[in-house]
């Protein structure tokens, strides 16, 4: 039975300065030449996925971004969701109620008002790695093409905003102040599913590697289902596993406790 391996980037691939430990490349080396699939599943939009340490240090069979609103197998798309301008209308007409900026995340570019960013670190450290992957809102009214979107909520009524947005779209709120918004239906998970069925994968031989709220869903439906030591305490209560701190070979010991490699 061929295994698929799904992991998280940030926090569970490389740490907050962008940095794969060599036992991590090394044990999905072993992992792939032993003859399973190994995906990135990440909740960064394909426009942030561009790392050469991910995509050819390491190498994977495919990348589920954007929590499952985009997929690519062998470098083809198989599967994108992207929002629609009637939607992104709403969501940016409900964000601008709130004054709360936003990112908006698709598979070339993301798009954001960087004036209201200039002392997000994160956010300016994405923009230097991307270039000119990260363009200016303004400058693209209307011809978004965008996945999902994050927002940082830093003033006003944040149960008011969440009730204008709930039932027509999931939100992943890591903190009360950052949050990711996607079409519903749409998670890790969701990607999962559609992948396994392009290439006929059971369930039985689905894992998956995470460590934070994002990642809840996916531990909670693969089979085999590992917290990073360094998760946060739902991501390790969702999961079947718990492996040790990324930098103390957290995924090569995860691999190893199933006999992957």
């Amino acid at each position: 039975m061929k295994k698929a391996v799904f992991f998280d980037i940030d926090g569970t691939l490389w740490d907050g300065k962008m940095r794969v430990p060599k036992s991590t490349a090394d044990a999905i080396h072993a992992l792939r030449e032993n003859g399973s699939y190994a995906f990135l599943c990440s909740g960064r939009s394909r426009a942030a996925i561009r790392a050469k340490e991910l995509l050819t240090d390491i190498g994977f069979d495919g990348i589920l971004a954007g929590c499952g609103t985009y997929i690519e197998y062998e470098g083809d798309i198989i599967y994108e969701r992207t929002l629609s301008n009637a939607e992104l209308d709403e969501l940016m007409g409900i964000f601008g109620k709130y004054k709360t900026p936003i990112v908006l995340e698709g598979k070339r570019y993301l798009y954001a008002d960087m004036a209201q960013f200039d002392k997000n670190a994160y956010i300016m450290l994405l923009k230097e790695a991307l270039g000119d992957g990260f363009q200016p809102l303004d400058q693209h009214m209307g011809r978004y093409d965008a996945n999902k979107m994050t927002a940082y909520f830093t003033q006003g009524d944040f149960q008011a905003l969440q009730r204008d947005l709930s039932g027509r779209y999931e939100l992943l709120c890591h903190t009360e102040e950052i949050f990711e918004i996607l079409p519903k239906g749409f998670s890790k998970a969701s990607g999962i599913r559609r992948i396994c069925d392009h290439l006929g994968i059971l369930h039985e031989g689905t894992y998956a590697f995470g460590d934070s709220v994002n990642d809840i869903e996916m531990l909670s439906y693969v089979r085999h289902g590992i917290s990073m030591g360094n998760g946060t305490d739902a991501a390790k209560e969702a999961a079947d596993y718990v492996t040790s701190d990324l930098w103390e070979d957290g995924v090569k010991n995860g691999l190893t406790h199933f006999g992957l490699i």
